[in-house]
């Protein structure tokens, strides 16, 4: 006779083994990015003899904009089929693209390869952020999405600075790439065997949460994430101007280290810095803001960044990027997991997936506005003058938060 499963207990203690494992997933996602970080840009020139930087921008355009749609559908999918479903098919599609950048022979592979590399992101990184939500109730949710988004971020960075080893030591492929076929092959294999299903503890947390007001249709979620519900609009636009800036220094970061002449390994560590301490400090202020609240991490999140893209902006040389780029990870990670807890504090349990695929697209689409806001700025008036445009439009953002978002930490929620 089987055993029947204990009935689900919200909290991170009670759910320790199955948090940790996919925090441990959630790592192996970032590294899938961290792979292209530093030695795309440098491929792109190198290789493929591409010098506007319009048309370099294309593979995070395109990922960016993958990413974002399929954000959406993961949200809306992990409602209807559950999550772990959702995950399998993400790493599914992740496995491919490794093997893509290394046979490449035209750049047409590589935006391809950047497709289905969005594609994944959307519904690996998604699927766990819900899964952890789902799983630790509202009290400690800052905390686990600073865990959560700490683990991507610092898989990043560790994975980006790899690769920029591997590049100067073997050459920009195939060696960097490998590190992401084996976190595709790693990854698809914990989820298929040890992950399980999280849908039942969203249910058990709706229970808790009286619904005085009819289930919304997905075109009202859609619109009040985006537009009606003050909180939920102001963290999608920050989110969206959060990856602009990310979008903007993967693309365009190397490119300005390299133009000084610092060789692939000094590049490699400075775009690596960025996301280092974004990741690390991401456990400190998730945690923060379920003691402080939200709104005002965000804010003074956004005016950090803007002013450490000043910074970058006027620096000279690698001690003075160093700086701006470690200034620039300590604001990303004041806004980060917070604008998940913000996602998680407003909707209702029962379509709180959806709205985090919303508020995804939103936010990711960020890395294809950024693609392009840095393309076109690059072109016209060069490197230093978009991180310029990206630190004025970071500014207006923290502005928009400080007037439209209420704080919604301990916030009674009311209806839907």
């Amino acid at each position: 006779m089987i055993k029947d499963r204990p009935a689900p207990r919200l909290g991170l203690r009670a759910n320790l083994f199955q948090f940790t494992l996919l925090v441990t997933v959630n790592a192996l996602v970032g590294g899938m990015v961290g792979q292209e970080q530093t030695v795309l840009p440098l491929l792109a020139e190198s290789t493929f003899g591409l010098t506007g930087y319009t048309v370099l921008f294309t593979y995070v355009l395109a990922f960016g904009l993958t990413k974002a749609g399929t954000n959406y559908l993961a949200g809306t999918w992990s409602d209807r089929f559950g999550r772990k479903p959702v995950l399998v098919v993400g790493w599914l599609l992740a496995i491919p693209v490794p093997l893509l950048l290394i046979w490449a022979p035209s750049w047409g592979w590589v935006v391809a390869a950047n497709v289905l590399l969005g594609a994944s992101q959307g519904l690996t990184w998604s699927t766990t952020v819900v899964m952890k939500i789902d799983l630790v109730g509202p009290r400690q949710r800052g905390l686990a999405m600073g865990l959560n988004e700490a683990a991507g971020y610092g898989a990043v960075a560790v994975t980006a600075w790899l690769a920029g080893y591997l590049a100067a030591h073997h050459g920009l492929r195939p060696a960097p790439f490998l590190l992401g076929l084996s976190y595709a092959l790693i990854g698809l294999g914990l989820s298929v065997v040890l992950v399980r299903e999280t849908r039942d503890y969203a249910r058990l947390e709706a229970r808790d949460s009286p619904v005085t007001t009819p289930m919304p249709s997905n075109r009202e979620i859609f619109l009040r994430t985006s537009i009606t519900e003050p909180a939920l609009s102001a963290a999608s636009q920050a989110g969206l101007v959060n990856n602009l800036n990310f979008g903007l220094s993967w693309g365009l970061f190397p490119l300005l280290f390299a133009s000084a002449g610092l060789p692939v390994d000094r590049v490699g560590l400075l775009v690596a810095v960025y996301p280092a301490v974004w990741g690390a400090a991401q456990i400190v202020t998730g945690a923060l803001s379920d003691r402080w609240g939200r709104k005002n991490l965000i804010t003074g999140g956004m005016l950090t960044q803007a002013a450490a893209l000043v910074w970058i902006a006027t620096a000279e040389g690698f001690a003075g990027w160093l700086a701006g780029a470690a200034l620039l990870g300590a604001g990303t990670a004041m806004v980060y997991p917070t604008l998940l807890a913000v996602i998680g504090d407003v909707a209702q349990p029962l379509w709180r997936a959806r709205a985090v695929g919303v508020y995804r697209l939103w936010r990711d689409g960020g890395y294809a506005v950024g693609a392009v806001v840095g393309g076109v700025a690059a072109d016209l008036w060069g490197l230093r003058a978009a991180v310029w445009v990206a630190a004025a439009i970071t500014a207006v953002s923290a502005a928009v938060v400080a007037v439209r978002m209420y704080e919604t930490h301990h916030r009674e929620r009311v209806g839907g």
